[in-house]
């Protein structure tokens, strides 16, 4: 079962990655294009090229219509395709000022309500966020320039908070197990800072 979550959580993590790089990669044609168009429209450029200025911007040259609406729903999406890796891993930011002078025991059990909590916290995001999409469905609720359904990104989001909740209840049981089991089956601790 731990090397199914794994991998799961390695899945999401990379597809949120390739989406998360096509977003970067989108901003950046987007803000190239936003340059040349301002270039292409100034008195000197429109000057030395004439009419072909004109064929290039008749072309499209310009920002990518939409990039915004793009990047919000892409970046909403990488960033619940990262929580369940981030979780199985313990990949968290943890302060453990108080908690290291406590027993390897005391340390379980806030280990346990923590990740018990974050997986109920994962849950109601996953349930308001299908409460959302279908609110968008029934509206039938569409983005201001691109007029794609905002459902889209609801589902997207949805599909990687739902496969969070699905670690995190994962993470909550094997945290469980390690403080009745009194022994350590993931590791804790997180990034330090």
């Amino acid at each position: 079962m731990h090397r199914f979550m794994t991998s799961l959580a390695r899945s999401m993590a990379v597809l949120g990655g390739i989406v998360l790089t096509a977003v970067i990669l989108m901003i950046c044609i987007s803000v190239i294009g936003r340059a040349l168009n301002t270039l292409l429209h100034s008195a000197p450029v429109v000057a030395v090229l004439g009419d072909f200025a004109r064929t290039l911007l008749d072309t499209g040259v310009g920002p990518i219509l939409g990039d915004f609406e793009l990047v919000e729903a892409g970046v909403a999406f990488a960033i619940f395709a990262f929580i369940p890796f981030c979780q199985i891993t313990a990949g968290h930011a943890t302060v453990d000022i108080f908690t290291s002078g406590l027993s390897v025991q005391a340390n379980r059990f806030i280990q346990l309500i923590v990740d018990i909590v974050f997986a109920a916290v994962l849950i109601l995001i996953a349930v308001q966020l299908y409460e959302g999409m279908l609110s968008k469905m029934q509206y039938r609720e569409t983005t201001f320039l691109l007029r794609f359904p905002v459902w889209w990104s609801y589902a997207a989001s949805l599909f990687a908070a739902g496969t969070a909740a699905i670690v995190g209840v994962y993470v909550g049981f094997v945290r469980a197990a390690e403080f009745f089991g009194n022994r350590t089956i993931l590791s804790v601790g997180g990034a330090e800072h």
